[in-house]
């Protein structure tokens, strides 16, 4: 059974993405062209999460969106068959500002895939990205622009963000072998 540690609870996850939210509304000002879209899966809570607080501070919906990155990834060659989920971005990105959002930001392959889907919709005139958690070990040369909490890690170790899940509290945690 592997240790576990709190590195978030509920309250600290509500606290990082109303700064996240903040943060991306103060380089986006106005925000007319801000589109959010969340990676699938973990990412996609959140998009939706830092949507409802970015519409409360610019007083309109912010677009946002969810981007399946599995046939875009460059590790198809060793994955058994990839879990396929849904993607929907029923907006334009060409000439907009994406924010891309994940929940842990780990070698950045995950970020390069998306990116690439990304093109499949249209050109962004820029793509930023938010992430709840970077625990370091970069393999790509991929960095945040808004980010929850740093955790540095050893590779081995995991960490398991849990948002709105049946007969759970939102909290993440760090697990050790």
């Amino acid at each position: 059974m592997p240790e576990t540690a709190l590195i978030l609870n509920a309250a600290a996850i509500q606290r990082a993405l109303t700064r996240i939210a903040h943060e991306i509304a103060e380089r986006n000002e106005p925000g007319d062209d801000v589109v959010l879209v969340g990676i699938q899966r973990g990412g996609v809570p959140l998009a939706e999460r830092l949507g409802a607080l970015l519409a409360g501070i610019w007083n309109r919906p912010v677009p946002t969106g969810r981007l399946d990155v599995s046939m875009h990834r460059d590790d198809l060659d060793r994955r058994v068959a990839p879990a396929v989920h849904p993607t929907v971005i029923p907006f334009d990105v060409t000439g907009r500002t994406v924010v891309l959002v994940d929940d842990v930001l780990f070698s950045g392959r995950t970020v390069r895939a998306a990116m690439d889907a990304l093109n499949d919709f249209g050109r962004p005139q820029r793509i930023q990205l938010a992430v709840l958690i970077d625990r370091g070990h970069r393999e790509l040369p991929i960095k945040a622009d808004f980010v929850g909490k740093n955790v540095p890690t050893a590779r081995d170790e995991k960490i398991r963000v849990c948002l709105g899940e049946p007969g759970e509290e939102d909290r993440v945690l760090l697990e050790r072998p």
